[in-house]
């Protein structure tokens, strides 16, 4: 049995709960070596504030053996711009924040980590830093030249995909074309065959609007579409259903008959996985040349440095960016 896979684990916001969650999953078994990328001086301070005295962080050097032990935590140091305080983000470590993304990406795409599993971000400080971040999926596309990034929470069995991700509410109607289905619908049935190892995934399309339109009544996005992107998607052989109403495709009845749903936007399908699987619910983002998974909460800035915050989600996303990255090797 070879060496176990070397993951690159970015800590996120510093004011946030991402620091503390990381030296949690120090304390665990995993089955791959965790690189984290942090300030070692904030890890230091958070163990201090949250009971994890007992992690030890030692330098990350790309040629050190990949190696996992419990208590142990390799750290390629990234310095912040001024000091943190936890549940309090100042917009002059934003810069740090995106460093960290940036060198997990690179070492990715060189073959350094097998994968990368984020820590959640404060998006408006990155914003008030002047950064165009619309998050961590939109920023990882353009970082890896990915030309459609397609967002999608797993947990177990249940996977719900977006076709459209951080946009308002007004804006999804507009965005969303025949076209940009088929690629999407594209993108998830590849990727749920290279990842998953599913030989023929089967995907439930919602509607946009109540009832899926009521043949027209209600709206006719699923008649202009979404209806002629599974006609598409079908003449090519992809097992694509709907449109579908997005309040019955959850039912368990029928979610059983499928692999994943694609929901039209964020709100629609989201709130489905996060009630059935809040903190173990990972997010994956699909359409990449890597693999990349998340939590799927945000940074808890009430919660930073009172060590409360609980690490299921992060320590779910690090497991299923092993089994995916093993998978799509």
């Amino acid at each position: 049995m070879g060496p176990p896979p070397r993951l690159a684990l970015t800590s996120g916001e510093p004011a946030g709960v991402g620091p503390e969650l990381c030296l949690a999953l120090a304390r665990r078994e995993l089955p791959c070596e965790l690189v984290c990328l942090a300030d070692r001086t904030l890890l230091e301070e958070r163990a201090r504030l949250t009971g994890f005295t007992s992690v030890k962080l030692r330098e990350y050097e790309p040629g050190m053996p990949r190696t996992h032990a419990v208590g142990s935590l390799s750290v390629l140091h990234v310095p912040l711009s001024v000091p943190s305080e936890p549940g309090r983000p100042d917009a002059r470590n934003a810069r740090y924040v995106m460093q960290l993304l940036d060198r997990a990406i690179d070492g990715c795409l060189s073959g350094e980590f097998a994968a990368m599993t984020t820590a959640p971000v404060q998006k408006s400080t990155l914003k008030e830093a002047g950064f165009e971040f619309m998050g961590h999926t939109e920023y990882l596309a353009a970082r890896a030249h990915a030309p459609h990034p397609v967002m999608m929470l797993a947990a177990g069995a249940l996977r719900v995909a977006l076709a459209t991700t951080h946009l308002p509410l007004k804006e999804v109607s507009a965005a969303l074309t025949t076209a940009g289905l088929c690629e999407v619908i594209e993108i998830l049935d590849h990727d749920l065959k290279r990842w998953w190892r599913l030989p023929a995934p089967r995907i439930a399309v919602c509607g946009l609007n109540p009832h899926a339109g009521e043949s027209g009544h209600l709206g006719d996005e699923e008649i202009r579409v979404i209806a002629p992107a599974l006609e598409r998607m079908r003449a090519r052989g992809v097992r694509v259903t709907g449109p579908v109403p997005a309040d019955t495709v959850f039912v368990p009845r029928l979610l059983a008959g499928y692999d994943a749903v694609l929901a039209m936007y964020h709100d629609q399908g989201l709130p489905v996985i996060k009630h059935a699987a809040f903190e173990l619910a990972v997010n994956v983002t699909l359409g990449l040349p890597l693999v990349r998974t998340s939590v799927d909460h945000g940074t808890a800035l009430d919660l930073a440095g009172t060590g409360r915050a609980q690490a299921g989600s992060l320590e779910a996303a690090v497991r299923l960016a092993c089994e995916l990255s093993a998978a799509s090797g």
